[in-house]
């Protein structure tokens, strides 16, 4: 017979989250094979422009981080052919150079001990709200992580490899979980690549419904307290990693070659 029909939504939501952290976990990937995982996702994702665009995460030492080589495509990336970079985008491991561009990406980590992933892509439908110089505008519970996370640059800087760019850029994400950039792109940041990784797909998706909405009519605004529920409700961490590890499956389909052979999900 059933016993929680009565129980109060907080009691239910409890249990599942309770739930969430007895089937869900770290999947035990190294961050090499997370950053690898994610630039395959985010190109099937439609975030690839060429060979534009930077996915990082910091690396063991303090001051360093992981980044594709300028020159590879997201879907030509492996675990193997990263680069781990220092500040000054200094080559510590790997071979080739990484895109001058990533000297905003150490302007973010310096400036936000809690991030730990940097996703910056130009993905069609992000770039193309990004034209019309209006925010992003979280309308449907799907994309609620980014409801009230996501900030607004309206003033293009040029192309990002000075130190302006970097100071412009993170003082623009300030605290917020991601930046929509006009005349530019998105970028993205997470305490983990997992939630990094969400974020950038959920901001293509986003910025996707946003303008099929205008071109249909008005977009309406949800209630702020609901739509501030389900931001912190799906803003966990066994969220992240249960939506990161039905992403990775999907990638490790297509792109067995991302990673070492043997890798299950």
């Amino acid at each position: 017979m059933a016993t929680t029909f009565t129980d109060p939504k907080d009691a239910l939501a409890g249990r599942a989250a309770r739930q969430m952290r007895d089937h869900f976990g770290d999947s035990g990937l190294t961050v090499r094979q997370k950053l690898a995982l994610t630039c395959r996702i985010l190109f099937d994702g439609g975030h690839d422009s060429g060979l534009a665009g930077q996915i990082t995460a910091r690396g063991e030492a303090p001051g360093t981080y992981y980044t594709q080589r300028l020159g590879l495509g997201f879907d030509e990336i492996t675990e193997d052919n990263l680069l781990l970079v220092d500040e000054d985008l200094n080559v510590l491991e790997g071979t080739g150079m990484p895109n001058p561009a990533n000297r905003f990406h150490s302007w973010i980590y310096r400036a936000r001990e809690d991030v730990h992933c940097v996703i910056h892509t130009h993905p069609l439908h992000v770039c193309a709200l990004s034209m019309l110089e209006v925010p992003l505008v979280v309308s449907q519970m799907d994309t609620t992580p980014l409801y009230d996370d996501c900030a607004f640059l309206k003033e293009w800087p040029g192309v990002p490899v000075g130190n302006e760019e970097g100071e412009i850029i993170s003082a623009a994400l300030g605290d917020k979980r991601a930046v929509l950039l006009a005349h530019h792109g998105q970028l993205v940041v997470g305490a983990c690549v997992e939630e990094a990784c969400n974020l950038a797909v959920l901001i293509e998706r986003a910025a996707r419904l946003q303008l099929l909405a205008m071109a249909a009519g008005t977009v309406h605004p949800l209630p702020h307290d609901l739509a501030k529920e389900a931001h912190d409700w799906t803003s966990t961490d066994r969220r992240y990693q249960a939506n990161f590890a039905y992403h990775a499956r999907r990638a490790l389909r297509a792109h067995p070659d991302c990673v070492a052979a043997g890798v299950a999900l």
